[in-house]
């Protein structure tokens, strides 16, 4: 047999593969899917251009800093209270709950945006966020067979971003279309508070198919407050090593991920619909590594993936900060977008895979914990930065940080061992 029928082989054996892991998944997997998308949709408006309303309003990048840590240390702070709160309530209605104060925080800044305001409508989110965050890992876990969960965790990761993607390439035109209808400049506050007010009635419209899920109640054993001290303390190791990577790379992407688009608009001069393109197509090349990592996980085992992809991605995260040329922060964006991004969900399966079912939920909110630690400082430190040295600083902090990330994640997991699954 010739290695062309070889190659062609395995191609439609990972193909039949794919189509049969998809077609296992449950009733409630796939309106928990259809939820995602519209959430995924409203919240690509959102965060396309809530920069840009807050510049309108005469906010600078400190402020925006500042409100990007309130939101995180809300996550922080509230994660483990919403890990138990996701229990008593059930999978179903705490999603619920989260895509409804998600959406009312995002209509209430547009509606009332003065800073306190604004603080506290950031808090209200970080409330939904975390609540959404510490639900979403244990109900994919209890929603699926150990055959086709990866896939399931990662396409709807993958389903996310292309969400994302439509809500970043409409956003960045809509400022224009509420400009027109209003008469008024197209970067005005006007136009972008119509915008944003819109991507909050989409997020809160998320909430109708999960309230069709089919509720899953937990035994009352596994509603102990006192959960998270115990398996903490019968697990000290395995939880640092599961942990300790992610606080780093929180770290890191806290002092860049949050200013994207005041990046490419400050330093490449790029207007609004420009970057609303970017951040879509950027959106959808990383919705399309997401959709194919179940396969490498499968292939060469779920912590490969992680530290390979991520390794992969750091010289086009260099290339994105400091090459002076659009066109080539622009591709580098988009690749090292792809590549770091594909992994996530893959290290989210592994991470559950590690603890029983009873501990999912506080193990969950550890983790939105975290990300959300490293993310609460860094942005005020970079908006700073920006203001006072420019972007250069944040970019080497961000690299120096997914270094030193990577590097935890061979030597807790890959180094010695022949195949991580």
């Amino acid at each position: 047999m010739s290695l062309g029928q070889n190659e062609r082989r395995t191609s439609d054996g990972v193909i039949k593969t794919y189509i049969k892991r998809v077609s296992a998944f449950s009733p409630n997997a796939r309106k928990y899917l259809l939820s995602i998308m519209i959430y995924g949709a409203g919240f690509g408006v959102h965060r396309i251009l809530f920069n840009f309303f807050l510049r309108s309003l005469g906010f600078d990048e400190t402020f925006m800093g500042l409100l990007s840590t309130v939101s995180s240390m809300t996550v922080l702070i509230s994660a483990l209270p919403m890990g138990y709160l996701a229990d008593l309530l059930g999978r179903k209605f705490s999603m619920v709950v989260a895509a409804l104060l998600t959406g009312a925080s995002i209509l209430l800044m547009v509606i009332f945006p003065t800073g306190a305001i604004l603080i506290a409508t950031n808090i209200l989110m970080g409330i939904g966020s975390s609540l959404g965050a510490v639900v979403s890992g244990p109900f994919l876990m209890e929603n699926s067979g150990e055959e086709e969960r990866t896939y399931l965790f990662s396409i709807g990761s993958g389903l996310r971003m292309a969400a994302y993607s439509a809500g970043d390439w409409v956003g960045g035109y809509m400022p224009t279309w509420f400009g027109n209808l209003f008469e008024v400049s197209p970067v005005s506050s006007t136009a972008y508070a119509w915008a944003i007010g819109m991507a909050g009635v989409l997020v809160i419209s998320a909430a109708v198919p999960r309230l069709m899920l089919r509720r899953n109640k937990l035994n009352n054993e596994e509603r102990s407050i006192f959960a998270p001290i115990a398996f903490a303390r019968q697990n000290p190791g395995i939880l640092t090593k599961l942990l300790l990577p992610m606080f780093v790379t929180s770290i890191g992407a806290g002092l860049i991920m949050p200013f994207m688009n005041i990046f490419f608009s400050n330093v490449h001069n790029q207007p609004d619909p420009v970057i609303g393109t970017m951040f879509a197509w950027g959106s959808l090349a990383m919705g399309i590594g997401l959709i194919l990592a179940p396969a490498f996980a499968d292939r060469y085992g779920k912590i490969r993936v992680v530290v390979y992809s991520q390794a992969i991605s750091i010289p086009f995260l260099a290339l994105l900060g400091f090459s002076p040329f659009f066109g080539l922060s622009a591709l580098a964006y988009f690749v090292r977008l792809t590549l770091m991004n594909m992994s996530s969900p893959v290290y989210q399966t592994f991470v559950m895979e590690q603890v029983d079912a009873d501990s999912r939920a506080m193990v969950a909110s550890l983790n939105s914990m975290v990300n959300s630690f490293g993310r609460a400082f860094s942005p005020v430190i970079s908006g700073w930065m920006q203001v006072n040295y420019g972007f250069g600083p944040p970019f080497t902090g961000t690299i120096i940080m997914y270094m030193i990330a990577i590097g935890m994640y061979y030597f807790f997991f890959l180094r010695g061992k022949k195949r991580v699954m």
